[in-house]
């Protein structure tokens, strides 16, 4: 299991930008592959992106491909999330995870992203 701890969110005016970052403890983090997942108002969690231990890339949601990019530091144990071109659909909350998502996984508080002017 990792242990993650998000951080980095806000509020953020249409067509600007924030780097997201994600702290997980736990010894099997450089092997996982890594998520991130938002949960908007009223919605249920959905994938955004996820990277492999390798560092390739995949983007479930086509709306943000092009837009945010999701990169990984395993000598920090951190994953990030670069978000540019925001708009106020991007307004959740996001956490980070393994990838995929499992029954017995351990989720942090998130962080909020408020997309507004």
């Amino acid at each position: 299991q990792v242990q993650p701890v998000e951080s980095g969110g806000g509020l953020v005016q249409p067509g600007g930008s924030l780097r997201l970052s994600c702290a997980a403890s736990g010894s099997i983090f450089s092997i996982s592959d890594m998520a991130w997942y938002r949960q908007a108002p009223g919605k249920q969690r959905v994938l955004v992106a996820w990277i492999n231990s390798s560092g390739n890339l995949y983007y479930a949601d086509t709306a943000v491909k092009g837009r945010f990019t999701i990169s990984r530091d395993n000598a920090k144990n951190t994953v990030y999330l670069q978000m540019s071109s925001l708009r106020p659909e991007d307004t959740a909350v996001y956490y980070c995870n393994r990838f995929p998502e499992t029954s017995t996984a351990i989720w942090g508080q998130g962080t909020q992203v408020t997309v507004s002017s």
